[in-house]
């Protein structure tokens, strides 16, 4: 095997020598003259031109509204205007922020989702874990109801939901003592407890599929991990906590990301939760307004305002508008892309 390996090795050397003292022309007929090359250089094009085309896709819409958030009334009627403004400017944005309570919005928003978003993170965590390592009677049904919890779709438990926080109450205590003091006559609805006690319950926003996720990445994790810990002396919740929890400390980020997200941009259950934030967003009391509707109620304000709104107008308002409720979320993207890449990578959607 010695031998033959020398020889091969030799015999590797000869042609590298022979193809180094050949002339320039033969050298560069024979490395890109093939079919070889050209199956390659073919390879690489159709991958650039697919790369470039779903790239374009996908940023074009995202490019088109950060240009046109900065046109100035003068780039409505220049017909050569189409996405660089001639003349840009930050009006729009300086009214949408200064008007009608942007900073106190902006600051609701984040408390709102930041407990929104620890809670589903532990609580589908937890879940997920039991339903990943433990055999019990009726382990497969139970987790078919999660699962429908995503087919179900929202609206068709919308008015449940209402009902259930409206009359709302722990044994006739909170009626006859909290609600009377704070004054809320419908119960909790209306306030952002809703909000907790649904992600707090397992309820909240996508939870079936952060459930389902964690399942997943817990599955992959083996079992002798557990069962050492066990002799070790731990119980089920120090192995959780101690053992587990840091494992899964990307798929975590992950699902904080992704329900902070969400939470964020809702408007669904904003609605459902809080029916009056439009009008109260347009009062001076705004201490239920989250960033959605409070950029929703300012920019139909500035547009009722202007009678020469055009459809154009509109769309650079409009276009404005979900530039400053994204913003926080690429600020926060930028910060953990690497683990969101890494948890998804992990949580069975990807691969284990």
């Amino acid at each position: 095997m010695n031998t033959q390996a020398k020889i091969k090795k030799e015999s590797k050397n000869k042609i590298k020598a022979d193809f180094d003292r050949a002339p320039l022309s033969e050298r560069l007929k024979a490395k890109y003259l093939n079919s070889f090359f050209y199956k390659k250089l073919l390879v690489a094009v159709f991958r650039f031109v697919l790369l470039l085309g779903i790239s374009y896709v996908i940023l074009y819409p995202f490019a088109s509204k950060i240009l046109q958030s900065v046109f100035s009334p003068s780039d409505l009627i220049q017909t050569d205007v189409l996405l660089i403004s001639k003349n840009p400017t930050i009006d729009t944005y300086k009214y949408l922020i200064t008007e009608n309570g942007y900073g106190e919005a902006l600051l609701n928003t984040a408390i709102l989702s930041l407990v929104c978003a620890v809670l589903q993170t532990f609580v589908c965590s937890f879940v997920g874990y039991g339903f990943a390592k433990f055999k019990f009677k009726g382990n497969g049904a139970v987790f078919m109801l999660v699962i429908l919890t995503l087919l179900i779709p929202h609206k068709v438990l919308a008015s449940s939901f209402v009902q259930h926080f409206v009359n709302f109450d722990l044994f006739g205590i909170l009626e006859n003592t909290l609600y009377k003091w704070v004054g809320w006559e419908t119960g909790i609805h209306g306030t952002y407890a809703p909000f907790v006690l649904m992600s707090l319950t397992g309820l909240g926003f996508k939870n079936g599929l952060f459930i389902f996720m964690m399942r997943q990445f817990y599955r992959g994790i083996p079992d002798e991990l557990e069962e050492a810990s066990y002799v070790d002396g731990y119980g089920v919740f120090k192995t959780f906590f101690r053992i587990l929890l840091p494992c899964s400390v990307p798929m975590l980020i992950t699902l904080f990301v992704l329900s902070f997200s969400w939470q964020w941009t809702d408007i669904f259950y904003t609605n459902l939760f809080l029916p009056n934030s439009d009008t109260v967003l347009l009062t001076s009391n705004a201490f239920w307004a989250t960033v959605p509707e409070t950029l929703k109620a300012v920019s139909a304000t500035l547009l009722e305002g202007n009678v020469t709104a055009t459809n154009s107008y509109t769309a650079i308002v409009m276009n404005t508008a979900g530039m400053l409720v994204v913003a926080p979320l690429i600020v926060l993207y930028l910060f953990c892309q690497r683990y969101l890449i890494q948890g998804i990578e992990h949580s069975g959607f990807g691969g284990v």
